[in-house]
Parts: C-alpha cells; structure tokens; sequence
C-alpha cells in the first residue's frame, strides 16, 4: 500500500482550514495538520474533519512545525507527501500536478510561480525579495530553482527519509534544497498559482521573512562556501593591499616620502587578506570532508 499524504503547517485558520482540508482529500489517502500553538479553534476544525492533527502547545514557528509534518510522515511511512499552506494561498486542484513526477523517478518538487514564464501576478517587491533570495540559496550550496521559498511542494520516500529541519523560522524551505543537494535529491519545478488577496494570519512580512531567510543562509554560506565566505573576500583586500604597496614603491622610487597611517592601512589589508583566504581554503576543504562523511553514512 502506498499512502500519499497532504500536511500543512497552521496557526490561527480557522477561516479557511476546513476548505482546504475537504479539497485536500479529493487527491490524497490523508491529511496531516500540524497546529502550530493556535489560539483559535483550527485543531478542533481539523480533527472533526478526521485530519491527523499534531498539535504544538505553543508557537513554535514554520520550521518546527515543517519538521512534525516529515516526522509523521515517517511515522505513517507515507509514499509521497504535498507540504501546502492552509490559508489558502495555494489551490489543492494543483496537487496531482506536483505528485506526477513523483511517479517519474523525482525525489523533490517544487511548486514554482515563476516557471515558464509565470509570476504575473506576483508583487513587484516580492519577486525583487525572492530573486535575492534564490541567488543567495543557489551561492549556499542549494540546488537551482526559480522559486526557492514556495511552500508547496512534493516529497517522494527518499526524501521524506532523509530531510531533517534543524531551524525553526521561515528559512526552513531554503534549508531544505540545501539538504535536497547535499543528498543528491532528483528534483524538477511545476507551474503553480499562488493568491496573495488572503487574510494571511500567521505571516510575517514579507520584509521580516526575507531578511531573516537571507541572514540564515549567510550563516549557511560561511560553513557550506568557505571559499565565498572567507577566501574571495580575502582575495580582494589581499588584492587591494598589493595595489597599495605597489603604488607606495613608486611613490618612494620617485623620491616621495611614505606616509606612516597609509602605509599601516596597507600592511594590515594585505596581511588580513592573506589569512581570510588561506583561512576559506581550510575551512573549505574541511567542510568538503564532512559532506562526504555525512553522505557516505546514509
């Protein structure tokens, strides 16, 4: 038996979580609800409508609440399950069309809104935010998508088995490609729409959110892309300092004086650069033997 599963995180949707549920189970042999610590009634709703529901006594964030939705899928030992959001931003009539590839050998799919030309609809700044947001999770080491933040999305058996979310905030769908990478996860991206006219009560801004995505990749980046962290940087003072000294010696052949705080600030560049690159080279071959040390043990 192959049990497919469709699992939301939800906080505070009792408007709208009992439609979305009812269309869920139209595609899906179970729905899983995640209440991450709601005020309102949304468990009850959900567990009427004969959801598994895992409930949070408090709010602990998205991620948190992601990493319940893969545990019980384990736990359920699902096939396939469709992470969607239960405000009704994303429409279930969508959700064959991203368990199809499923059945065609991928591991991971992604719901792009801006596939093949789509995204019309999208708020100028958010496609501006989102685009950062994509370079700087392709930079960290995760794979090329054009929507690296939508959070509907496929995940075959591989990759409910292998995915484990360590963050708790919104950052946790870049942290995902960066492990679907990292496992080598087959991966391909579908055309979604997405509305953005609902009473969204459990978001952030999307200026808080996209700050807060881009700080934890950064993070991301110093341990997974040492040498973009430490070493390029590294190079260019290094770089800037040569220029400098060199500029100095002309200045000195030429018969000009040398001045003591310019000639320190050179000095200093070029030291500082020499040890951030070399610094990004080790590290960079340190995490390279990590990497394949956590691959070789799954």
């Amino acid at each position: 038996m192959t049990l497919t599963i469709a699992a939301m995180p939800a906080y505070n949707e009792s408007n709208s979580i009992a439609n979305i549920i009812l269309e869920c189970r139209k595609y899906v042999d179970e729905v899983v609800v995640v209440d991450d610590g709601s005020s309102d009634n949304t468990a009850d709703i959900a567990e009427s409508l004969g959801a598994y529901v895992v409930r949070h006594e408090t709010n602990k964030g998205y991620g948190a609440a992601l990493k319940n939705c893969f545990e019980t899928a384990r736990k359920l030992d699902a096939y396939a399950m469709v992470i969607i959001d239960s405000d009704g931003q994303h429409d279930p009539f969508e959700i064959p069309k991203l368990l199809e590839p499923l059945n065609n050998g991928f591991d991971l799919v992604i719901g792009s809104r801006f596939v093949n030309g789509n995204g019309k609809n999208v708020p100028l700044y958010r496609k501006f935010g989102m685009r950062i947001l994509d370079i700087a999770t392709i930079m960290a080491g995760g794979i090329h998508v054009t929507d690296s933040q939508s959070g509907f999305r496929a995940y075959g058996k591989k990759a409910i088995e292998c995915i484990n979310i360590n963050g708790v905030d919104m950052s946790a769908g870049s942290e995902i490609l960066l492990q679907a990478q990292d496992h080598r996860l087959k991966h391909t991206e579908v055309e979604i729409h997405c509305r953005y006219d609902v009473d969204d009560c459990s978001s952030q801004s999307p200026f808080l959110h996209g700050s807060k995505v881009l700080l934890r990749l950064l993070r991301d980046m110093e341990y997974r892309k040492p040498l973009y962290y430490f070493t390029v940087p590294g190079m260019l003072l290094g770089a800037i300092g040569i220029f400098m000294g060199l500029k100095f010696i002309q200045v000195f052949y030429l018969g000009g004086s040398l001045s003591f705080g310019p000639t320190l600030l050179m000095i200093l560049l070029t030291i500082v650069g020499m040890f951030m690159a070399f610094t990004g080279i080790i590290l960079h071959a340190v995490s390279r033997m990590i990497f394949e040390l956590k691959r070789y043990s799954y």
